[in-house]
């Protein structure tokens, strides 16, 4: 599993002077931990967890030589160039049962065979013991047309051992559509014929 080195920040200094210093702020919490501990992790450790990591997944905090298991949270990016800088972490309890996500990932988007794919939902939200969590749920798109519709129930998170769905089960996750525009398909291929 993965591990990040952060150090306890001092609240005296503000956000925006660590974010010009090359840090990311954040904060560890959970229910064996009092309040919360205010975090500062190297910009290019918090933007390698990013590569590795997502929302939901599961990983080692190193902390004033402590090792916590935790769940990515929060991640907050500044809107203008998604640059991260803030990230959230739950301490996790064994035995204890988390509120997670679970990040819907398509592949083979290039194997649609008609209409369009729209991904109505992009993460599943669940409970389970930190043994069971999922990080992302795959949606293989080979083979689908147009009407295709994939729900919440059809994938292997909804029967999972272990996993307490919180999403509803009948939510739409992706559907395929038709391509209203084939009538200037048909005047490209004449163009071509020409």
């Amino acid at each position: 599993m993965t591990t990040l080195k952060v150090q306890r920040r001092n609240m005296e200094t503000k956000a925006k002077k660590l974010r010009r210093e090359g840090y990311v702020t954040g904060n560890l919490f959970g229910k064996e931990i009092e309040g919360s501990i205010p975090l500062q992790i190297e910009k290019q450790e918090a933007e390698r967890i990013e590569r590795e990591c997502m929302k939901g997944s599961q990983l080692y905090l190193e902390l004033d030589g402590k090792t916590y298991d935790v769940l990515i949270k929060e991640m907050d990016y500044r809107p203008m160039d998604h640059q991260i800088l803030e990230m959230d972490f739950q301490a996790l309890v064994k035995g204890e049962k988390v509120h997670s996500v679970a990040e819907v990932v398509l592949l083979n988007h290039e194997k649609v065979k008609s209409g369009v794919v729209e991904l109505l939902l992009e993460e599943i939200s669940y409970e389970a013991l930190p043994e069971n969590l999922i990080e992302k749920v795959e949606i293989d798109l080979d083979g689908k047309t147009a009407g295709d519709t994939i729900r919440v129930k059809d994938l292997p998170i909804a029967t999972a051992e272990g996993i307490h769905l919180k999403t509803n089960p009948e939510e739409t996750v992706v559907q395929v559509t038709e391509v209203h525009n084939a009538p200037e398909e048909e005047e490209t291929e004449e163009a071509a014929e020409e």
